[in-house]
């Protein structure tokens, strides 16, 4: 099996992460215009339910099979790694059948007293086997994160995204006849179809690389028994505190679709276009937002196996040099993106969305964005040093303010769905900051102040040269000048910071494929 270095690793998932979020746009930008913002509404409005259902399975479980297995590596102990395998596996499908099952028996009363719209039912519905189908499919991937092998998850995402495009855009289109319902319950029946086609990749991958590294099936019963209860206890271990953590995230998630709900109605505006703002802040703004989390999600990913093989080995110099190259990656990389959402956003809901009108919200969030950028690596750095505890607490601290704060502002009739936003931008903020305080706490490690001035320095002459080339262009095309705008001012940003030293060609040699011709 191939193993990648923490670069590499994280390079093949950026590259896997980058399709996706350029192919997950195609439905963003279609969906609204098949079944509107109200349709988009009714999708996500399922969606806060299903990931504290996902949490609850995924939430700890993947991580910490990625941890014990990259442990397991280093010390050579290749039977380990399979008894870990094995034990998650069996602990998920558990996990996950007995809440399907709750979800089919509980679903009438949960749409009647939980979710703000009772249209979501059938969307509800369709949405039950993704449970079973992503905690199965999140145990391979943790296998393979573990023994720092990147290349098949990012296979089995790009496969997933490829057929859930596909699979969502015809079914919702098949199904808007029979209603606005239907047509949003067709397109989650999409998402089940790609999770499957993700899955089977992972299955298939697994039987490939699997047989030449373990002994046989005999060899492994005759030791399972003696290392059973010994791994379930060390992943339920780990695995409880972070779910924790996660929890708190998925829960708030949900009552901040409730909340703003209740908000928005309490605020005089009506379900449907109440479920519309929700529909186009949750499902289109914020998915504008976290583009660039392509990147900082990978680099979350191969961060923790890394971290956790140097903390087994005692080694704190190499986490902090980890430690820091994940932070300058993703602050050097989100930065661009946070210049042209401000500057751009109503082209840019104009030309993606052809919803001009909900652009406010993009440069309301826009210099959030940064915040969302760092939060990543600094909540993987926690969790992989078993500091799973505090990211937890700082977690719930940033949920229970922001739902004190929708509470407060979404129903003032003035603010709207804005109070909502103003409340997740406070929790962003907050959530990353204690996460820095809390690393500088544990380890303490902190990021260089002249490397923030430098890059803040090159986003401000790079929104000058993007604001001067949109308005002095004389191309008739806004599309083109938008292009040509961000292409030529990301190329001055760039220069800016090799000309600064805050990357090199050794940080670009190590990219993947492309990294031979700076070497």
């Amino acid at each position: 099996m191939t193993k990648q270095t923490f670069i590499k690793g994280a390079m093949i998932l950026l590259v896997a992460g980058i399709i996706n979020r350029l192919l997950g746009f195609v439905p963003r930008i279609a969906l609204p215009r098949i079944i509107g913002a109200e349709g988009v509404g009714l999708y996500q409005l399922a969606y806060p339910f299903l990931i504290v259902m996902l949490t609850i399975i995924t939430g700890g479980i993947p991580l910490a099979i990625a941890k014990w297995i990259a442990e397991a590596e280093s010390q050579g102990d290749t039977k380990q790694v399979k008894h870990i395998f094995r034990t998650a596996m069996i602990l998920t499908i558990t996990i996950a059948t007995v809440l399907t099952i709750a979800m089919l028996l509980f679903a009438p009363f949960i749409i009647r007293y939980v979710l703000p719209d009772a249209r979501v039912y059938r969307a509800f519905l369709m949405m039950t086997p993704l449970l079973l189908i992503i905690g199965v499919s999140s145990v391979y991937r943790g296998y393979f994160q573990g023994k720092q092998n990147m290349i098949p998850s990012a296979i089995s995402q790009i496969t997933e995204t490829v057929i859930r495009i596909i699979g969502s855009l015809f079914l919702a289109y098949f199904f808007l006849p029979y209603g606005l319902e239907w047509a949003a319950a067709g397109s989650m029946l999409g998402v089940v179809a790609g999770e499957i086609g993700g899955l089977l990749v992972m299955l298939w991958k697994y039987k490939r690389e699997k047989k030449p590294e373990y002994a046989t099936e005999n060899e492994l019963s005759q030791n399972m028994p003696r290392h059973s209860t010994p791994i379930l206890k060390r992943l339920l271990g780990l695995s409880i505190p972070v779910t924790g953590s996660k929890m708190v995230g998925s829960i708030s998630y949900l009552l901040e679709s409730i909340f703003t709900a209740r908000g928005l109605a309490a605020a005089g505006i009506a379900t449907g276009a109440a479920t519309a703002q929700y529909g186009a802040l949750q499902g289109m703004i914020i998915p504008l937002l976290l583009l660039p989390t392509a990147l900082t999600s990978s680099l979350a990913v191969s961060l923790i196996p890394s971290l956790s093989e140097a903390a087994a080995r005692g080694d704190k110099a190499l986490i902090h040099k980890r430690l820091h190259q994940s932070m300058r990656i993703a602050l050097v990389s989100g930065a661009p993106f946070v210049v042209v959402m401000t500057l751009f956003a109503e082209p840019l809901c104009r030309m993606v969305y052809a919803h001009a009108e909900i652009a406010p919200m993009l440069q309301w969030m826009a210099p959030i964005g940064l915040f969302i950028y760092l939060q990543a690596p600094l909540q993987a750095a926690l969790q992989a040093l078993n500091k799973a505890g505090t990211a937890l607490m700082n977690t719930f601290v940033g949920a229970a303010v922001k739902l004190i704060l929708i509470v407060q502002l979404a129903s003032d009739p003035e603010l709207g769905i804005y109070g909502a936003l103003i409340a997740i931008n406070v929790n962003i903020v907050l959530v990353t900051i204690l996460h820095a305080i809390s690393v500088m706490r544990f380890i303490g490690f902190s990021m260089k102040m002249l490397d923030f001035l430098k890059v803040g320095s090159a986003m401000i002459i790079m929104g000058a040269v993007a604001h001067w080339i949109m308005n002095q262009t004389p191309l008739s095309q806004e599309w083109v000048n938008l292009i040509l705008a961000c292409l030529c001012s990301a190329i001055v940003y760039l220069l800016l910071m090799v000309w600064m030293k805050i990357i090199d060609r050794f940080d670009l040699a190590r990219i993947p494929w492309l990294g031979t011709l700076f070497k």
